[in-house]
């Protein structure tokens, strides 16, 4: 019973009266980003945008994202929830409703929100519900959370045009991906950020279904 009780907690988001207290003093983190050189905190250049995604384990999903030509830096965090300024064991107990997610800002003349959205959906299962894979827990969860009007109208229309593509690959599953207004983003411990330039053999956790995003 002990085993089963623990396994429905990590899939069922907690009550706000279940979450854990948190603290009213953020966690330390990284001062600047380990492959790129930015303060991992900005403050960030005028016309710089943001966009914040939650595609499973958060190593896997920043090194897809501070790769690409346009991004000028990312981090790894948590957000969603209701602990303020968690802790990674806090987060992984499920208590605190935070998925892991990633911070990038990119510069929108050089790459576009629907391109971020295309690697976003192209590079786990939106299917999966409060798990990628193995990886079984509500901060496993997929999630865009959005900063504007605009950024919420491109993620509908990606998530229809992601869905249409998988039901036309025999691919059987309904998105859960929500798309939410994007909630205090809160940095994870140092040794998270940018994780697997600092530990090339470690897991990413991403598990993509394989299907192409639709172009055009």
């Amino acid at each position: 019973m002990f085993l089963i009780d623990m396994f429905n907690r990590k899939t069922v988001l907690p009550e706000p009266a279940q979450a854990l207290p948190g603290r009213p003093e953020a966690i330390e983190t990284a001062p600047t980003h380990a492959v790129g050189g930015a303060a991992l905190k900005g403050p960030f250049a005028d016309g710089l945008q943001i966009a914040r995604f939650g595609m499973g384990k958060f190593w896997g999903a920043e090194r897809l994202f501070w790769k690409l030509p346009g991004v000028f830096v990312t981090a790894a965090g948590y957000a969603g929830g209701y602990t303020p300024n968690p802790t990674y064991q806090e987060v992984v107990t499920g208590l605190t409703g935070h998925a892991q997610t990633v911070l990038v800002v990119f510069d929108p003349d050089i790459i576009g929100y629907r391109d971020l959205l295309m690697v976003f959906f192209e590079n786990h299962d939106p299917t999966q519900g409060m798990r990628q894979g193995s990886d079984v827990g509500t901060f496993f969860r997929s999630v865009i959370h959005t900063v504007d009007a605009a950024q919420v109208a491109e993620a509908e229309v990606a998530r229809t045009n992601y869905q249409a593509a998988l039901v036309a690959a025999g691919h059987g599953g309904k998105i859960t991906t929500g798309i939410e207004p994007a909630p205090e983003f809160y940095y994870a411990e140092a040794h998270h950020q940018q994780y697997l330039a600092k530990n090339p053999g470690g897991q990413s956790g991403l598990k993509p279904t394989g299907v192409r995003f639709p172009t055009g």
